[in-house]
């Protein structure tokens, strides 16, 4: 399979945090002995607020490097750890439907509790063509508006109430963070929230938001060099699908084995060979799981079609070594821009 390589660039970026592991699945980032105590159920909203705070603050990651997700359960620890939180920062969506039953059992009138879903405007889950759906016991075939097998739904930020997204009554795709843009949306908003409780730190807060802001716009700007002088915009998922907003910021169309939040790792026949009669008939190179997966659908197509089997990070969580070496959201996604470059030149 022949890949077409054109312009060549390279984004070099700093190593921001040092951090330290605290037994018992609790991870804590900088110094912080006078700051505040901030908890964060998931590694972007633990990269964020390290970064606005720059390791002025105490802050507890409840997922641990390498942990599914999906099937995270917190712990007596953990509900202590929560009570004690000056800040609580969550993603929100079903995967965390733990939260409301948690926050509900400590007492909270003193805490400041932030959701990364209410920082951005949300998009619905989508199913696209061939995606399985185990939810529902079948596979997706539905006819589709483009020429690509999708229904995008360009209107969907019409159904999106500014001031209350109204999580309960929509599927909404909860990995808002994976758009470079709603991730310095997602900065902003933290930001001025922890301002607003702790002015004293207010002026540092505020500059370190502006360093993190900096290397999001080029990062974002990286991704732009790669999808404007692609030769393609198609990119195939053996695996889930966890980058609905990182593929409408960028006008990519997609094809996946199941959706973002689905807990299933074994295909059907039926939506194996879908994805591998994509790859041939579109000479697609590249075929990409996610981080922390069995990587078997991608095995599997990537020996049925001789397309190269890449990682492209959803920065949902991170490996133990990555936790230790301090890599950030930007150092994470930097990797992605020369995957995405092999998957589109």
């Amino acid at each position: 399979m022949k890949r077409k390589h054109g312009l060549s660039f390279v984004l070099s970026l700093l190593l921001t945090a040092c951090l330290v592991w605290i037994p018992c699945f609790s991870l804590a980032g900088g110094d912080g002995a006078s700051g505040l105590n901030i908890v964060a159920t998931a590694f972007p909203a633990y990269d964020f607020v390290r970064q606005i705070t720059g390791g002025n603050a105490n802050i507890t990651m409840l997922l641990p490097p390498g942990g599914e997700s999906h099937f995270f359960d917190p712990t007596p620890r953990d509900i202590l750890t929560i009570q004690d939180a000056d800040v609580f920062i969550s993603i929100g969506g079903e995967n965390e439907a733990w939260v409301e039953r948690v926050l509900s059992s400590v007492d909270t009138e003193n805490m400041l509790i932030l959701t990364l879903m209410d920082a951005v405007e949300l998009i619905e889950e989508e199913i696209v063509e061939g995606m399985q759906v185990d939810d529902h016991g079948h596979d997706h075939d539905e006819d589709h508006d483009d020429d690509h097998g999708h229904d995008h739904d360009e209107d969907h930020d019409d159904d999106c109430d500014d001031e209350d997204h109204d999580h309960d009554d929509h599927d909404y795709d909860e990995h808002v963070w994976t758009s470079p843009k709603n991730a310095k949306r997602i900065m902003e908003y933290l930001s001025n929230a922890l301002a607003e409780l702790d002015p004293a730190n207010a002026d540092a807060y505020g500059r370190n938001t502006a360093a993190y802001v900096e290397q999001l716009d080029a990062l974002d700007a990286a991704f732009r060099v790669v999808v404007d002088n692609a030769v393609r915009n198609t990119i195939v998922f053996g695996d889930r699908f966890p980058f609905r907003y990182f593929a409408a910021e960028y006008g990519l169309d997609y094809y996946a084995a199941f959706p973002g939040c689905s807990t299933s790792t074994d295909p059907t026949p039926r939506t194996l060979v879908f994805l591998m009669d994509k790859v041939n008939d579109e000479e697609i190179p590249v075929v990409f799981h996610i981080e922390l997966s069995n990587e078997r659908v991608a095995d599997l197509i990537s020996e049925g079609t001789g397309a190269q089997k890449l990682l492209l990070h959803s920065v949902h969580n991170v490996t133990r070594a990555d936790f230790d070496a301090g890599l950030t959201y930007v150092d994470l996604m930097t990797r992605n821009v020369d995957a995405l470059k092999e998957a589109l030149w």
